[in-house]
């Protein structure tokens, strides 16, 4: 019986030091890192004023906890709803792309719009969900076609702005509002859609295609971080990898990892 205890006391203990070590490790990529070490300042404050038997002190640090859950809550929120997406990644509803036919319509069409200076953001689903994203849009539900992707991204027309997304081998919803990335080392160079590429590839796995309007470049955003200035060939071949259901997170830092890729 007390062997049992003690293994659980150990497992227990186990379990709270790695949960532990994921919420620094995630916090420590944040905008809210330096918010924390503030809280963490209260808190120590607090423990020495009840030791000291500082009453007015502690009275005053006592009602600011009151109030700590919500504001630690609406101060980490793009943190908060970044973790509960990447909880998501195993979801069953996430659809991968697996026909190569779809990859070889999109590379046609971003490259068509490459060539004309044509901005466009397409995000391709893969187990994570897209939902919330997809209620922001214009629902198409057509199977994808380089003629489509062309027309939806046109100038002046209703579509052109906001991003597409992509679900199998049909194009689900176009004009859709993607979040904005929160890293404050991201380049000041880069414009609104690049920025909106990395807000969704913080937030979610999928693999987000950007084209340039002023330059005509490509560039690819996963995982919170840009491939830059992609050849045809390049993103071909990046999208066939990462779109494959059975590639590992190893994988995919190989497969992105290339010397002549520049970062946010």
């Amino acid at each position: 019986m007390m062997e049992v205890k003690f293994l659980k006391s150990g497992v227990e203990i186990v379990l709270l030091w790695f949960i532990y070590y994921k919420i620094l490790l995630f916090v420590e990529s944040t905008r809210g890192k330096q918010v924390l070490k503030g809280l963490l300042f209260i808190i120590v404050l607090f423990l020495l004023s009840q030791w000291l038997h500082l009453q007015v002190m502690s009275w005053i640090l006592t009602k600011l906890f009151a109030i700590s859950v919500i504001a630690f809550i609406v101060i980490f929120q793009p943190e908060l709803r970044r973790g509960l997406a990447k909880l998501g990644e195993y979801s069953p509803f996430g659809l991968v792309v697996g026909e190569e036919r779809v990859l070889d319509e999109i590379v046609k069409a971003v490259y068509t719009l490459s060539k004309r200076n044509i901005g466009a953001l397409i995000a391709i689903q893969r187990e994570v969900n897209l939902d919330p994203f997809v209620e922001s849009g214009v629902a198409i539900e057509s199977v994808v076609t380089s003629e489509l992707l062309v027309t939806i991204f046109m100038p002046h027309t209703p579509l052109h702005d906001g991003g597409v997304i992509i679900e199998g081998n049909k194009v689900k919803t176009a004009s859709c509002l993607f979040p904005l990335t929160q890293n404050p080392n991201v380049s000041k160079t880069l414009g609104t859609r690049h920025r909106a590429a990395l807000g969704l590839s913080e937030e979610t796995d999928a693999v987000v295609i950007v084209v340039s309007e002023e330059t005509g470049t490509v560039s690819l955003a996963l995982r919170g971080e840009l491939y830059r200035n992609l050849s045809a060939e390049e993103l071909k071949e990046k999208l066939i990898a990462l779109c494959s259901k059975t590639i590992t997170k190893e994988e995919e830092k190989r497969i992105t990892k290339d010397e002549n890729t520049q970062q946010p």
